[in-house]
C-alpha cells in the first residue's frame, strides 16, 4: 500500500513519548509499505533527523509549526465561543492543509492516510476528501490515539487552585471529549495505546458515535528490545532521576509536587541523594523547583545513560495525563527501579511491588524512594521483573505485527 503518514512532531530522534510511538509505528509500516511522511517541524529539528527518516520513507515533507504566546492567546480567545477546542485550533495551519492537498494530486494515489495523534486528524479527513474529489477514490483513514486527550485538561483541572483556570480547563476538556468522539467516528480504523482511554471516551460519546469507538483496537506503545540492552548500574547509586519534557503540563505539575512535597522528606533521610531532572525547557520556568538541597537540573540531554547508570530510582510522580508513559517503559526496558503514582503507571500492566513501587501520597512516595536508596536487593528485584514485563508485553518485534494485520484488514 501507499500510506501518507501525518505527524505533529518529527518522529526522530526518539527522545520523547509521542516520538517513540510514531517512530516505531512508522518503521514497522515502512517495512511492508511505501510510506510518505508529512510532519510539522520545530526550530530544534535537524536536517540529519529528516535525512534519517528518508532512509525509511518513500519521501519526507515538512511544515514549520507556528507557536508564539500572542498567537496562542488569539487562538484561545477565538476558541471560547467555538465548539473547536483550543488545542486543535492552535495547530490549524493553511500550509499543512495545502501540503496534504498537493500530495493528493500526485501521479500515484494513496491507499491510506495515517494520522498520528488527534492533532493531525483534520488534515487526514481533508486529504481524503481532496483525493475523492480528484480521483473519485477515497483513501482509507487510520487514527492513532496516543491518549484520550480530553482527560489531560480534565485531570489537570482537578489539581488547579486558580478558579478561573480550573473552569477554563474543564470547558476545554468538555470540548475535546465531544470533538474526539466526533472525529473518531469519521475514521475507518482507530487505535488506542490503552483500553482505559478508549473506554473513557466511549463513556462520553453519543450513541451514534459509540459503534466506531467500540470497534477501536488496542496496540500498546512498544520498544525494540533487541536495541535496548540492560544497563549495568554502578554500585551504591544515589541518583533519583526524573526524565521527561517539562513543557508538557502533566510532567511539570508532577515534578513540582515531588519537589515541594516529597523531595525534602527524602533528602532529610538520605542527605547524599541527588534529584536529577533531565528534560527540555528551562527548569527556571517551573515554579518551586530550584537547584538547591541536592537538586541537579540538566536541561535536555542527548544521552542520559551516564546519569541512569548512577540511578537508584526513576520517578514518575504524575497527577494527570493519559495513555501510556514512555518514561516508565524506557526505565523498565533499561532495568531501572521505578517509583510511580498509580495514575503514572496507568495503561501498563504493572503490579505494584513487583515491577515498580506505586504510591499516591507524599509520605508513601517518599518512603518508597528512601527504601530503594537503602536497599540494592530491592532495586535489583524490581529491575529484573520490570525487564521481564517489557519482554513479554511491550516488545515491538512481537506486538507491532498488529499494525500489519490492521492494514491488511483495509
Amino acid at each position: 500500500m501507499r500510506i501518507l503518514f501525518l505527524t505533529q512532531v518529527l518522529p526522530y530522534p526518539v527522545d520523547a513519548g509521542p516520538k517513540t510511538r510514531a517512530y516505531y509505528t512508522l518503521r514497522q509500516l515502512a517495512g511492508r509499505h511505501d510510506v510518505t511522511l508529512l510532519s510539522f517541524v520545530r526550530k530544534d529539528d535537524t536536517a540529519s533527523a529528516v535525512d534519517h527518516l528518508r532512509t525509511l520513507c518513500e519521501s519526507v515533507h515538512t511544515v514549520p509549526i507556528r507557536r508564539a504566546a500572542l498567537r496562542d492567546a488569539s487562538h484561545w480567545l477565538a476558541s471560547l465561543p467555538s465548539a473547536t477546542p483550543f488545542l486543535i485550533a492552535r495547530d490549524r495551519d493553511a500550509r499543512m492543509a495545502r501540503a496534504v492537498r498537493e500530495l493528493m494530486r500526485g501521479s500515484r494515489p494513496f491507499d491510506a492516510i495515517h494520522a498520528d495523534q488527534l492533532w493531525m486528524a483534520p488534515y487526514a479527513t481533508a486529504g481524503s476528501e481532496a483525493a475523492a474529489a480528484i480521483a473519485a477514490r477515497r483513501p482509507a483513514l487510520v487514527l492513532d490515539q496516543h491518549n484520550a486527550v480530553f482527560q489531560i485538561p480534565l485531570r489537570v483541572a482537578s489539581h488547579e487552585r486558580n478558579r478561573l483556570k480550573r473552569v477554563a480547563l474543564r470547558i476545554e476538556a468538555h470540548k475535546l471529549a465531544a470533538y474526539e468522539a466526533r472525529v473518531c467516528s469519521r475514521f475507518d480504523r482507530v487505535t488506542w495505546v490503552s483500553d482505559a482511554d478508549r473506554r473513557a471516551l466511549y463513556a462520553r460519546a453519543r450513541n451514534s458515535e459509540r459503534e466506531a469507538l467500540g470497534q477501536g483496537s488496542v496496540i500498546p506503545i512498544c520498544l525494540p528490545l533487541n536495541e535496548r540492552p540492560l544497563l549495568e548500574r554502578r554500585p551504591n547509586p544515589r541518583r533519583v532521576t526524573f526524565l521527561g519534557g517539562l513543557h508538557w503540563p502533566p510532567n511539570a505539575e508532577g515534578l513540582v509536587w515531588f519537589a515541594r512535597e516529597i523531595w525534602p522528606r527524602v533528602h532529610r533521610q538520605v542527605p547524599n541523594a541527588v534529584l536529577t531532572v533531565i528534560g527540555k525547557t528551562a527548569p527556571s520556568m517551573i515554579p518551586g523547583l530550584a537547584p538547591a538541597a541536592g537538586v541537579e537540573l540538566t536541561g535536555y540531554v542527548a544521552d542520559p545513560i551516564p546519569y541512569l547508570e548512577e540511578t537508584a530510582a526513576v520517578i514518575a510522580p504524575l497527577l494527570s495525563g493519559g495513555g501510556m508513559r514512555v518514561k516508565i517503559l524506557d526505565a523498565l526496558a533499561w532495568g531501572l527501579p521505578i517509583v510511580s503514582t498509580r495514575l503514572g503507571a496507568e495503561g501498563i500492566q504493572i503490579q505494584g511491588g513487583r515491577q515498580a513501587l506505586l504510591a499516591d501520597t507524599p509520605e508513601a512516595f517518599a518512603a518508597a524512594v528512601v527504601s530503594l536508596l537503602h536497599d540494592q536487593c530491592l532495586q535489583q528485584k524490581l529491575a529484573s521483573e520490570g525487564r521481564r514485563l517489557v519482554e513479554a508485553q511491550y516488545d515491538c518485534g512481537k506486538v507491532y505485527q498488529a499494525w500489519d494485520h490492521l492494514y491488511a484488514s483495509l
